[in-house]
This record gives C-alpha cells, structure tokens and sequence, in this order.
C-alpha cells in the first residue's frame, strides 16, 4: 500500500476496524475511508455497490461483523448468520466488481473444529465437527474466507484472510449478554467492587484454556500482511499461549481490584474445551504480538473506566 491509497476499514467503529484505523494513522496513511452503520448498511447489497461504485477503493479492511459471547450467538443463531453472511459477501463481490487491488477479510479462530488438534493450525479447517455454541457464526465466517479463496482461484485476485484468536483492548463491547468473555469478566468485577458484593458467578467449571490477543497487536498484523502476504490460505493471529478462564478471571478481578470470593455455575456451559492457535505461520512471515496479557487487560480496563457508554452496548 502507498501511504495515499485509497483504504477502506469496514466496521472503524468496531473494536478490531478502530485498531486497524490506529494502526494505519500510525504508520502516516492519509486516505483512509469510513461508513457509520447510518451512512452505510453493509446489509444492503444495493448500497454497497453503490458505495463501492463512487469510491473505489484501493485497499479494504473488512473487519466489520455482528458478535457476541456464548449466550448471544446461541439465542441469535438466524441472525449471527444471516448477518455476517450478508455483509461480508456484500463487501467482498462489491471490491471484486469494483478493482479493488487488495481486500483483507478478518474471520475468528471458532471456524476451526471443536476438538481440533492443538494448538489449531490453519490446515485443520473444515476436517470434523465445529462448535456448536458459535456454529452460526462460525460457518458465516468459512464462507466469507471461502469466497475471498474461490475468487482468487477463479478471477485472480489477492484477496486475504486473517483468523484472530480471542481479542480484547480499546473500544471493546462490554455488555452484560452480548460480549465476550474478557470484556464480560472485567464488567462483572468492577460492578461487584462498586457493590461490594462478596461473591461473583462466572459461567462453566472455569476449565477450558483460552488464548487472548490483545487488539493492537492484530491490527500491526493486519497492516503487515496486507503489505507482504499473499495466499488462499488464512493466517492464524494469537500469542501461542494459553489460561484457564479460573486463571482468567483470578487475574481480572486483580486488575479489577475486586477481593471478593469467585464461585462457578457449573450448569452453564463452557464452550470449547481448548482454543489455542498454531502461529508458526505468522512467526515466520516476521511478526509476533508483544503486549503482555496482565498489561493489555490493565490497559482494558482503563478503557472500561474512560468510557462508561461502553458498558450499555
């Protein structure tokens, strides 16, 4: 990319489209463009063309998505679909038909296996059964990172997927219901100090190993790869590290400052068992994320207290 191509970042108000928007500022590009959800529904195929069609962007950074946590993307399951199929295939056909040079598609790392080989590598896609807590969501994502790969096989375009492990930083969703775990956690505890409460309930038996990166680390990967990487194949994006959700929420409600007793509801469910992501591939292409877990969630949360509205999305 030159510093005054014409960039696109689908979804800059998101938490990853925010970063990628930092990231890009940061590294001195200057035609960045933007749509709000008002000025621009990704939904509508018609506006997107015709968005695409008087813009014509160079580049595109697709990282805008319906999410949720556990109990959204099980109680919203035609939605989560329906959705994330919609725009993303609007965006990508729309880049395509318009010449776009370089489209990057930001996909999850639940499009791979509930009980695949760990940690994940990108060549286990689609080889057994996915999770089905996020199976909605997650076929939306393969059929969006599918497309990207048909279209460079079929028309020869060089188009682009990252697959992020679980993230969490600036600009994040910390609803009740609808956010992920991390986010929630923070919530919760801070709530529970302000309430002095003596006991918090967090979801599942605490067992299940998650991996966490912290936002503004995808998004210097994504910048990076959209200047240096080309392949049908996705690129995993994580630390190669893992926790429990017990350790996870023991370190939370530290930061958190919250000294209250951590109980478990065991008639809640847990998810995948083990999510960690084989980032061998990225290491060799020259990246790795350097933001310490205990630091990105100080830095969290700092964001949780600056902005309060956060809390009522």
């Amino acid at each position: 990319m030159e510093k005054n191509s014409k960039i696109y970042v689908a979804g800059h108000r998101g938490m990853v489209g925010s970063a990628i928007v930092r990231e890009l500022r940061r590294q001195g590009y200057t035609n960045i463009i933007t749509r709000t959800h008002a000025e621009l529904d990704l939904i509508s195929q018609q506006a997107v063309n015709d968005f695409f069609a008087t813009e014509k962007p160079d580049y595109v950074f697709l990282a805008a998505a319906k999410v949720g946590g556990i109990e959204a993307n099980s109680s919203a399951l035609a939605d989560f679909m329906y959705d994330n199929m919609m725009l993303e295939m609007n965006v990508i056909h729309a880049a395509w038909r318009n010449g776009c040079k370089k489209l990057e598609f930001l996909g999850s790392s639940c499009i791979y296996p509930r009980m695949a080989p760990q940690p994940m590598p990108e060549s286990c896609l689609l080889t057994s059964e996915l999770e089905k807590t996020n199976e909605a969501y997650a076929l939306a994502k393969i059929s969006g990172l599918k497309y990207c790969e048909f279209l460079n096989r079929q028309y020869g375009t060089d188009y682009i997927s990252v697959m992020p492990t679980n993230l969490y930083g600036p600009n994040d969703n910390y609803h009740p219901t609808h956010s992920h775990v991390l986010p929630a956690l923070i919530r919760r505890f801070h709530e529970a100090k302000l309430a002095g409460e003596p006991v918090v309930t967090c979801w599942g038996d605490g067992s299940p190993l998650r991996e966490f990166l912290y936002v503004d680390d995808l998004a210097e990967l994504c910048v990076f790869l959209m200047n240096s990487y080309s392949g049908n194949e996705t690129v995993n994006a994580g630390t190669g590290k893992e926790l429990t959700i017990r350790e996870l929420a023991e370190l939370v409600a530290s930061t958190v400052g919250y000294e209250g007793r951590i109980e478990w509801d065991t008639t809640k469910p847990n998810g995948t068992p083990r999510k960690l992501l084989d980032v061998s591939k990225a290491t060799r292409l020259g990246w790795t994320a350097s933001t310490p877990l205990a630091e990105g969630i100080r830095l969290a949360y700092e964001d949780f207290l600056n902005n309060p509205m956060r809390a009522e999305r």
